[in-house]
């Protein structure tokens, strides 16, 4: 599927354009085109390669997945690689989806799969038309700034389930093993999501270089917010990963001292057990005592047997082990 659009002048002028069109096109002053590719082949960008003088090595990195952020720069356009970002509604599943593009002069040709929704691309720049004269810059400005924002979303919406994380860290009817399985789909989905931010960082600051001159210096604010919005997202990505890892560490501590009290009680009433089983087992010897074969001796071994435990049991009480 191959979707086009016709800015001239600062404004959209037409929409689904031949292949054959674009070419006159792009000689033509104040003209911007772009041209968007859904799932294509090598084969598919074959008229954009000769059209654009694409390079073949950014056209082989356009048709295979799996390429790392970046922005590479050809004599005669750049190439950008990166990725779109959604978190699961129910769970903690990191969705990426992949989208490159060819960044000249006059025309932005851009490439994903079926699972990129390119209508939020074209409704961001019908919201942001009155920055439409700036061509080729505000079509960059406007992929850029859709991606980063998603980002962004992810780690405010990963931050609040971290922080449910948190509190059910200190509930002592939460799952140990529920919290344990939500904690590394978190650390999960931080590593994947570190992943696709922190490389942005080297893109947006090769994007603002002014010797590259993609944005002129109308343009430099919107890319300069967008790289801002960048270093909040890694930043804050960084900040939450370590901080699910202090919930990683703070629940083994608490299962530590939860098992040390488990301990402790037990050792408690094994201590009061023994004193009745002393008590009786000494009294059980076949051999004559104080009160041996009668009644002052049964009074006698109770009394010693509800002594010792309610003994014991006030001392365990004191030092908090019951």
């Amino acid at each position: 599927m191959v979707r086009t659009r016709l800015y001239r002048d600062g404004k959209l002028e037409r929409e689904d354009l031949a292949l054959g069109e674009i070419e006159g096109l792009l000689s033509k002053d104040g003209a911007a085109v772009w041209i968007d590719y859904e799932s294509p082949s090598e084969e598919d960008l074959g008229a954009m390669e000769t059209i654009l003088g694409l390079h073949r090595l950014a056209v082989e990195d356009a048709v295979h997945d799996h390429q790392r952020p970046k922005l590479d720069r050809y004599p005669s356009h750049l190439f950008l690689a990166a990725y779109e970002a959604a978190l699961a509604p129910e769970g903690s599943d990191l969705t990426v989806t992949e989208v490159k593009a060819f960044i000249t002069r006059r025309a932005l040709v851009t490439v994903h799969g079926a699972d990129f929704a390119v209508e939020r691309l074209t409704e961001k720049w019908d919201q942001e038309n009155d920055l439409a004269g700036h061509g080729v810059a505000f079509l960059l400005w406007g992929l850029m700034d859709l991606l980063v924002d998603g980002h962004f979303d992810v780690v405010q919406d990963l931050d609040e389930r971290i922080e449910g994380l948190e509190d059910a860290l200190f509930d002592d009817h939460s799952s140990d093993h529920d919290l344990q399985r939500r904690s590394f789909e978190l650390r999960k989905s931080l590593v994947r999501l570190r992943r696709v931010v922190l490389p942005m960082r080297e893109v947006l600051n090769t994007v603002l270089r002014r010797d590259l001159d993609i944005a002129d210096p109308s343009m430099q604010p919107f890319f300069q917010d967008v790289y801002d919005h960048v270093l909040r997202a890694s930043d804050w990505t960084e900040s939450l990963r370590d901080l699910v890892g202090s919930i990683l560490e703070t629940h083994i501590s608490i299962q530590g001292n939860r098992m040390n009290l488990v301990m402790k009680k037990l050792t408690s009433w094994a201590a009061i057990i023994a004193v009745p089983t002393a008590v009786t087992g000494f009294f059980g010897q076949n051999v004559p005592f104080l009160g041996f074969q009668s009644t002052l001796g049964l009074v006698l071994s109770l009394s010693l047997i509800t002594a010792g435990a309610l003994g014991l049991y006030w001392l365990f009480r004191r030092k908090e082990w019951l």
